[in-house]
């Protein structure tokens, strides 16, 4: 009989593969982060010369451009999306081709592509879209490479109030940063959101505004205005930065960079006199000031400042509120899925000063009722989805889901919220078992889906030890907010190690991994960043020995590179086993 069958086949390893896992990565990353760090301070001391010198230089190196093509083909989840070229999952031949091809000196010859439109859901809003400009692969290799050069330079620049899509910097810093503006004093709140904003911003003073070298310039130039493609229909791009872009978020971030110099201006510079505070995200930001007044003269200012740059407030999403008493019928604002408000309180449950004097009010920066109904309605889809899946299909599913929404949530006051939602999720699930069995009792349900694992009772699991993740399961964690001004590229790397560890959004696994390892990738020994794609390898290639002595955390390229490497050993192995020398 096993004569009969047909030979297996062995795989044969691609030579460009093994040559890209090949690769000193170690020795790029830490080559390339020299120059970034060197970028950065330079723009710091405010010698432009040398800041464009070291662009060009890094943008040139091998280096750099083999770990754009990684980022933009390997560790982007974008990798297997085309653009208009229906280029998508690069092999590692086409990666080493690319990394040529973005050499500055081609740039000239190389007319930039539009972007190919899709239309995708809004966040949250499952009624409303948005667009997405996805340009071709070359091109978002070509983007990852200048972001690398301009990122440095521009964090060396940016408000310390600035918060969205940079590196270091969560919505869980913005959200610290809106706690301290207004723990010790109520205040009126200018609540805003820009129109459009990728769409809207003028090129030319965006342009003007980065003042970078000529080729630099012209290649954003040309990426902003390649067009727009959708379907077969072609269109200009006359205004904006196609939302989809590698480096469209940078930019939108420089277009938006100086607004809160603009509302300071003409104030003093003493402490005795009370200034305006502004706290941005991307294109959501909120003005802070007890006087209500200066805070609407304030956002004059700040609604002339952005018509020079071709851009508007959206008039349904911006209001003024007061923190603590109501105003126009409101009190309290939503920001980033919070809800922040302040309530009377007496003696006892007052909050303090820094003085410790009490306030007689305290501020609560809870889940917004929003993010809450979102979510339930979110795991009501998921059950509806998965009617005639089984129950450990189903805990596969929603486990991820219930995860990530109690973790973002758990640097807020969200216990009573946790387990509130709980509750309706026990409702869910017995109507899910309901719709599965009609024709069953609720005593038979019940043992047939809910078990007792040790002292907890009604637990939604499989016999097998799958279970039903709890919001409550999550602790909750107070956030410490980043530094000032602090950036990745200021060269403190335990600083920023720790605080990878500690952020809300990090698993609790990777989480102890990362303190065991000091923050450091087992395989090629450098520190994590922010950003960073980590996965979880078995020592023993044994993925149901879970125990934390048998996992290590890898960069994804590590990680790959490791596997090809055992790949390798394994086929020598079995070379010299044929041969009679057999190696434990």
């Amino acid at each position: 009989m096993q004569e009969r069958k047909a030979p297996r086949e062995t795989r044969q390893l691609d030579p460009a593969s093994e040559a890209w896992n090949k690769l000193p990565w170690r020795k790029l990353e830490k080559h390339c982060f020299h120059i970034q760090k060197r970028i950065y301070r330079a723009s710091q001391r405010g010698n432009t010369r040398a800041v464009h010198t070291l662009q060009k230089l890094l943008m040139k190196s091998e280096a750099a451009r083999l770990l754009a093509v990684r980022r933009v083909t390997q560790e982007n989840q974008g990798k297997k999306t085309a653009g208009i070229d229906g280029v998508k999952a690069v092999k590692p031949q086409g990666r080493f081709v690319m990394a040529k091809r973005i050499h500055p000196k081609h740039w000239k010859r190389q007319r930039s592509q539009p972007v190919r439109r899709v239309w995708i859901p809004k966040p949250g809003k499952p009624n409303e879209q948005r667009p997405l400009g996805i340009p071709p692969m070359i091109e978002r290799c070509k983007q990852a490479l200048a972001k690398m050069a301009l990122e440095p330079e521009w964090e060396a620049k940016f408000e310390p109030n600035s918060y969205g899509f940079r590196p270091g910097r969560s919505c869980h810093d913005a959200r610290e940063a809106i706690f301290n503006a207004i723990r010790s004093k109520p205040k009126y709140v200018f609540d805003a959101d820009i129109k459009g904003a990728f769409d809207n911003i003028h090129q030319g003073k965006l342009l003007e505004k980065l003042h970078t070298y000529p080729a630099m310039r012209h290649a954003i130039q040309a990426w902003l205005k390649a067009g727009v493609m959708e379907g077969q229909e072609y269109s200009p791009t006359e205004s904006g930065t196609p939302q989809g872009g590698v480096i469209s978020p940078l930019l939108m971030n420089v277009a938006l960079h100086g607004m809160e110099q603009a509302i300071t201006e003409g104030y003093s510079r003493s402490h005795a006199v009370e200034k305006p505070l502004l706290v941005r995200y991307a294109d959501d930001f909120v003005l802070f000031h007890s006087d209500l007044e200066e805070l609407q003269k304030v956002a004059q200012r700040v609604t002339h400042w952005l018509a020079q740059m071709g851009l508007k407030l959206s008039p349904t999403k911006t209001r003024t509120t007061h923190t603590l008493t109501p105003y126009q019928g409101q009190v309290g604002f939503d920001f980033l899925g919070f809800t922040v408000r302040q309530f009377p309180a007496g003696k006892t449950h007052t909050g303090k000063g820094t003085n410790g004097k009490a306030l007689g009010f305290k501020t609560l920066i809870k889940p917004s009722k929003e993010a809450i109904k979102r979510h339930t309605l979110t795991i009501k889809e998921r059950l509806r989805k998965f009617r005639s899946a089984s129950q450990e299909q189903l805990i596969k599913e929603l486990n991820p889901i219930i995860w990530g929404w109690a973790a973002y949530y758990k640097t807020s006051v969200a216990s009573a919220i946790f387990h509130r939602c709980d509750h309706v999720l026990w409702k869910q699930l017995a109507r899910w078992a309901r719709a599965r069995h009609p024709g069953k009792g609720s005593q038979w349900m019940t043992k047939r889906y809910w078990h007792q694992v040790e002292k907890r009772k009604w637990v939604f699991a499989t016999p097998t030890g799958a279970q039903m993740r709890m919001h409550s399961k999550t602790a909750i964690q107070r956030y410490t907010k980043v530094k000032g001004t602090a950036s990745p590229y200021d060269g403190n790397l335990l600083y920023w190690s720790q605080r990878l560890k500690s952020h809300p959004m990090m698993h609790e696994t990777k989480a102890r991994l990362l303190q065991k390892q000091r923050g450091k990738c087992r395989w090629c020994e450098l520190h994590f960043k922010d950003g960073d794609v980590m996965e979880i390898d078995h020592l023993d290639r044994n993925r149901t020995n879970n125990d934390l002595s048998n996992k290590m955390l890898l960069h994804r390229h590590c990680h790959d590179e490791r596997h090809a490497k055992l790949a390798e050993t394994e086929k020598i192995r079995k070379r010299l086993a044929d041969a009679g020398i057999n190696i434990q």
